[in-house]
């Protein structure tokens, strides 16, 4: 289950060369509104050490990581959604997305225009804000218009219990509220699961900050800081500039670029962990020589679901998953030193998998 997010901003913020720079690829990254029309999807990799370990120790074929996709949309302008700039048309292309992650131009440069006249973080993420709001508000309030009055003439209780779920959020979104900072229940988040509301997806803000800022950030990161506590969302602070000349070297020289500038890690390496700690996500690992290969999961998954990820076929069929925590793996050397050594665990259908997991699945289909 490889992570997908969207990226949004307005015009100007550093989106596109933030993309360009995590994604290493070369779209259009141009000084003025709307230079990116058609979305972009980029692939990076997920780094983890515990699975340099295991290349280094199993010596396989080939070495899987996980993945993290990015689709990159045209900048958003005040009144997109009654047809300014582009419209709000391509914000479809982001609606199947785990997480919305939001640039915020939180640095001052005379030569890069702002297409509000002057930097202000909070308004900023209004205006975005409002646009993905009406964009919800649009859906649902189609899809009430369908069913209400049959739902109310024929009283059918799935129905009606869905009429009310949608004029809950209908409630919100007129107030410019976004349905993440509402709580639903399972049966209500089952109901609304097939609109893919963008709103209700949680959010990262990326402040976009100069390199002379990167340290210490500035007013504008504390201004979105401030705005992001009160819905709980979190606050990624890099420099599209620093990732893009990142993005052109190799692991060690990154390596030092980053301890010249007094940081130890990349603004993606940032983003990707605050990303899973948003999601609740976690990794697992199969190892072998053949292969070794990282797999994400949802924290609270237990071992047959874990095993579905890999194949349906492996949970329908799940028997048993012998398991080596990745500590244990580190330890003893190898899997089968972990299991000399009364390490390696034998668990059932109710195991809840845990981070760093070394997985053998047992199955009969």
């Amino acid at each position: 289950m490889g992570l997908k997010a969207g990226i949004v901003g307005l015009p100007n913020v550093g989106k596109s060369t933030l993309f360009n720079a995590i994604t290493k690829k070369n779209i259009l990254a141009a000084n003025y509104p709307f230079a990116t029309i058609d979305p972009n999807v980029g692939i990076v990799t997920v780094p983890d050490k515990r699975l340099d370990v295991l290349q280094e120790r199993e010596i396989p074929n080939r070495v899987v990581p996980t993945s993290f996709e990015f689709t990159d949309i045209a900048g958003l302008v005040k009144g997109a959604s009654n047809g300014e700039g582009l419209g709000n048309k391509f914000l479809s292309h982001i609606r199947e997305v785990d997480a919305i992650c939001e640039v915020v131009r939180c640095f001052e440069d005379d030569n890069i225009t702002h297409v509000e006249g002057k930097i202000d973080p909070l308004r900023d993420i209004e205006i975005i804000n409002v646009e993905l709001v009406i964009s919800d508000l649009e859906i649902v309030n189609n899809r009430l218009n369908k069913i209400e009055k049959k739902a109310v003439t024929t009283k059918d209780k799935d129905a009606l219990f869905e009429v009310n779920t949608l004029k809950k959020c209908i409630d919100s979104l007129e107030k410019n509220i976004p349905l993440r900072r509402l709580e639903f229940t399972e049966e209500e988040d089952i109901v609304l699961k097939n609109f893919n509301l963008i709103t209700k997806k949680p959010i990262i803000y990326m402040a976009n900050v100069s390199e002379n800022d990167i340290l210490n950030g500035n007013e504008y990161v504390d201004i979105v800081k401030d705005y992001a506590s009160k819905e709980n969302s979190k606050v990624v602070m890099l420099s599209a500039k620093i990732e893009s000349e990142l993005s052109e070297l190799n692991d060690e020289d990154k390596l030092l670029f980053l301890e010249d500038l007094g940081i130890n890690e990349s603004g993606l390496d940032k983003l990707i962990k605050a990303t899973y700690d948003l999601l609740g996500l976690a990794t697992f690992f199969t190892a072998g020589k053949d292969e070794c290969k990282a797999w994400t999961f949802k924290k609270g998954m237990k071992a047959p679901q874990c095993a579905g990820i890999i194949h349906t076929d492996f949970e329908k069929g799940f028997i048993k998953a012998e398991v080596t925590s990745f500590e244990d793996y580190y330890k003893y050397g190898s899997e089968k030193a972990a299991k000399e050594n009364g390490k390696m665990r034998l668990e059932g259908k109710d195991y809840i998998m845990q981070d760093g997991d070394i997985v053998y699945f047992r199955f009969n289909v």
